[in-house]
C-alpha cells in the first residue's frame, strides 16, 4: 500500500510539471505565426465508419471525449480501490476530506454565481471553480521535497479524489444535452452485461474491454457526456481476484495506465485547451464577470471552503486534525486546492458548448488566473510554515538514501 501511494504521487507530481509545460507551449503557439497550424489541427475531421454506423468529430473532441475517456477511466479505478484498500475506506481518515471537499466545491460555485447570476448563458459555468487538479496540486506540493508530512499529501490525495467524484456527479447530473433514450438503453445493456463479468469473476481484460468500448459509444451518442462511460466501467473491474503477478486486474490497470495518462494524454489535453489569445487583453477582460467569477472562486472560494469547513468539523467534534498537521498547513493546502485546471478546463467546455460565450478569452482566463494564483500563494505559505529537520538538508522529493 505505502509503494502504491508513492508511486502515484510521484507520478503526478511529475505530471503537473508537464502540464505547466504543455499549458506554456500552447500559449506561445496561439501567440505565434504557428497560430493557423494549431487551429487547423484541432479543427481536423476524424472519422471512423463501419458500415452505415459513423463517428465524425474534431480532433479537439476526440481528445476531450475519447483520450479523456480513459482519464475518467483511471480515475474511476483509483476511486474504486481507495474506497475498498485505501484511505476511503477508514471512516476516521476520511471524514475531514470528505467535509472539506464538499466546502471546495459549494463555496466557490457560490462565488462564481454572485458575480454571473444575471447573465444565463454564463451562470451555466458554476461548477468550473469547483475543481481541483491532484496533478498540479501534488505537482507543488512535491516542490517542498521531504518537508511535508505524509498525513498532509494524504489529506490533498483524498480531498482531490473526492473532488474528482463531486465532479464526475456533477457533469452526469447538470451537463448532458438531448437525451436518446436508445442509445441509454444499450448503455445499460452493457452494465448488465458487465455486472454478469464482474459477479462471475472473470479477470481476463478483453472482455471488459470490448463492452465498454460499446458502452462509451453507446454513451457519446446519448448525449451523456461520454467519458462517464471510462468511470462506470472502472467500477466493474476486479480488485478482489489476484493474478500470477501478485496484482489484481484493477492494480494492473490502474499500474499500467498511469503513465500513459500522466505523461501524455493530461499534457496533450493540456496543450489542446490552454491555446489563449492575448491579442486585445487588458484590465477589462480579467474584470468582466466569467474570468473575475472563476479567478475568485478558484483561488477564495477553495481557501473560505476547505478551511472553513474543516474548522467548523472539528469545531463540531465530526472529525479531527491528523496529529502532525496544524492549522496552517491545512490552510496552505486549502489554498492549492484552488488549482483548478484540467478539470476546470473539461467542465468549461461543456458548460459553454455551443453557446455565445468567449470560452478563450472568458473561462480559460480564469482558470489559469486562479490557479497560478493558488498555487504561487500556497506554496509560499507552506514553504514558510514547514521547516526542514534540524541538521538535514533538504532532498527533492524522488531522491532516497541509503539505509
Amino acid at each position: 500500500m505505502i509503494n502504491t501511494i508513492r508511486e502515484f504521487l510521484r507520478l503526478e507530481s511529475a505530471s503537473g510539471i508537464l502540464l505547466v509545460l504543455a499549458a506554456i507551449i500552447a500559449m506561445l503557439v496561439e501567440n505565434s505565426p504557428l497560430k493557423p497550424l494549431y487551429a487547423g489541427l484541432l479543427d481536423t475531421r476524424v472519422v471512423v465508419a463501419i458500415g452505415g454506423f459513423e463517428i465524425a468529430k474534431p480532433l479537439l473532441l476526440w481528445i476531450n471525449d475519447g483520450l479523456m475517456a480513459v482519464f475518467f477511466f483511471l480515475v474511476g479505478l483509483e476511486i474504486k480501490r481507495e474506497m475498498f484498500q485505501g484511505e476511503l475506506s477508514d471512516p476516521a481518515k476520511v471524514t475531514l476530506p470528505i467535509i472539506g471537499a464538499l466546502g471546495g466545491m459549494s463555496v466557490p460555485a457560490l462565488i462564481y454565481v454572485a458575480f454571473n447570476h444575471d447573465n444565463s448563458s454564463a451562470v451555466q459555468g458554476w461548477a468550473i471553480p469547483s475543481a481541483t487538479d491532484i496533478a498540479f496540486a501534488l505537482g507543488v506540493l512535491s516542490l517542498l521535497g521531504n518537508r511535508v508530512p505524509q498525513s498532509l499529501k494524504l489529506f490533498l490525495m483524498t480531498l482531490a479524489i473526492i473532488d474528482d467524484l463531486g465532479a464526475i456527479v456533477i457533469i452526469a447530473l447538470f451537463y448532458t444535452a438531448d437525451i436518446s433514450v436508445v442509445s441509454l438503453y444499450i448503455a445499460g445493456g452493457c452494465l448488465v452485461v458487465l455486472t454478469i463479468l464482474n459477479k462471475r469473476g472473470v479477470s481476463s481484460l478483453p472482455p471488459y474491454l470490448l463492452v465498454g468500448l460499446v458502452m462509451w459509444t453507446a454513451v457519446l451518442k446519448s448525449g451523456v457526456h461520454a467519458t462517464l462511460a471510462g468511470v462506470l466501467l472502472a467500477f466493474f473491474i476486479p480488485l478482489g481476484s489476484r493474478e500470477n503477478t501478485g496484482k489484481s486486474l484493477l492494480e494492473k490497470l490502474e499500474h499500467d495506465l498511469h503513465p500513459t495518462v500522466a505523461f501524455f494524454i493530461l499534457p496533450l489535453f493540456a496543450f489542446a485547451n490552454t491555446g489563449i489569445s492575448l491579442a486585445g487583453l487588458g484590465l477589462d477582460s480579467i474584470l468582466s464577470p466569467i474570468p473575475l467569477g472563476i479567478a475568485l472562486g478558484l483561488f477564495l472560494g477553495n481557501q473560505l471552503g476547505v478551511m472553513g469547513f474543516c474548522w467548523l468539523a472539528v469545531q463540531l467534534k465530526l472529525a479531527k486534525l491528523p496529529e502532525d498537521i496544524d492549522w496552517l498547513k491545512l490552510y496552505g493546502v486549502a489554498v492549492l486546492c484552488g488549482i483548478g485546471f484540467t478539470m476546470s478546463l473539461f467542465i468549461s467546455s461543456l458548460a459553454f458548448e455551443g453557446s455565445q460565450v468567449n470560452q478563450i478569452v472568458d473561462d480559460r482566463l480564469g482558470i489559469l488566473l486562479g490557479s497560478v494564483s493558488s498555487a504561487l500563494f500556497g506554496y509560499l505559505i507552506l514553504n514558510w510554515c514547514l521547516k526542514a529537520p534540524s541538521g538535514a538538508p533538504d532532498k527533492p522529493p524522488n531522491q532516497t538514501s541509503a539505509e
